[in-house]
């Protein structure tokens, strides 16, 4: 990398923080604009992407929702699907004013939550592309998901849980919150035999595994597949076929109704695209995909 640059942007009349990476060479660049999932942050097991797109000639811009990580936004942990697409939003705005990047190629990438959230800004938001890579395309169908491998019994509590939240919130009561990842059985946003060691394998001792419970009342109303027609540009979808997390029949609802899909399909769990062989063949498609809207394919 030649250069890293530390950039603060205002979200909602808060200040958000990210970081430019510029490749070497002399620009304007394709810029690749990558926000986490659900409840992480830009130091979360982001840099091998990060560090693949730079080194292919690409600047990249990493940056923190409010609420989390080295953004501004109180109470912490708060995650509410709205507030992150306007962040998404006042994102793109900071990007386009750098002289260093390409106004007509810039695109999307999200991850997981992300991946619904990307979807949603490319159907308000002219970009050339996005990326979204194992996407949670229906907060609804990922809370059935919920129903189907922990019961009922979990989606009641944690309906429970969040009416709590929201309640201490009214008399200004800092946020209950609940692991955002945690074991079988266990009260959490997620829960599936998988869910534990893979979140938390992304995160780094700083990053808590906490989330504000009024997420679980905001969730199924979150849809990104609705909105998925509204998506002209070129899209890579990336899906987990054995994903307990995003449902992979979301996404490919959310695919039907894309202008100019492209589609990979990999034989893995939601959080195995993040490291090993999954990691490497998913970042090969991404980098071909990036190779096609710069016009090097």
């Amino acid at each position: 990398m030649s250069e890293k640059r530390e950039l603060r942007f205002v979200s909602a009349g808060q200040s958000c923080r990210g970081d430019l990476y510029l490749p070497s060479g002399k620009g304007p660049f394709l810029t690749v604009v990558m926000g986490h999932g659900f409840g992480l942050t830009k130091a979360c097991g982001l840099d091998p992407f990060r560090d693949a797109f730079v080194e292919a000639g690409y600047a990249v811009f990493l940056f923190d929702y409010r609420h989390f990580g080295e953004s501004e936004g109180v109470p912490r942990q708060v995650l509410i699907p709205n507030r992150e697409v306007a962040d998404w939003q006042a994102a793109l705005a900071c990007v386009r004013k750098q002289p260093e990047v390409d106004n007509q190629r810039i695109v999307l990438w999200g991850t997981s939550f992300g991946g619904g959230l990307v979807t949603v800004v490319a159907g308000r938001e002219p970009v050339a592309g996005i990326i979204a890579q194992c996407p949670m395309m229906d907060g609804l169908a990922s809370v059935l998901e919920v129903v189907r491998y922990a019961g009922i019994g979990q989606a009641l509590k944690m309906s429970g849980a969040g009416l709590l939240d929201v309640a201490r919130s009214v008399i200004g009561m800092e946020p209950y919150l609940i692991p955002s990842a945690g074991k079988p059985g266990e009260l959490a946003a997620m829960s599936s035999h998988d869910a534990w060691e893979g979140y938390t394998a992304l995160m780094p001792g700083e990053v808590p595994n906490e989330v504000a419970a009024r997420i679980a009342l905001v969730l199924p109303l979150f849809r990104p597949v609705m909105q998925a027609s509204k998506v002209t540009c070129p899209a890579l979808v990336l899906i987990c076929e054995k994903d307990t997390v995003a449902p992979a029949s979301s996404a490919e609802k959310a695919v039907l109704a894309m202008a100019q899909p492209t589609v990979k399909r990999y034989p893995v769990g939601h959080f195995d695209v993040y490291q090993g062989d999954p990691r490497t063949v998913s970042l090969k498609d991404q980098l071909a995909f990036l190779a096609g809207l710069s016009g090097e394919a």
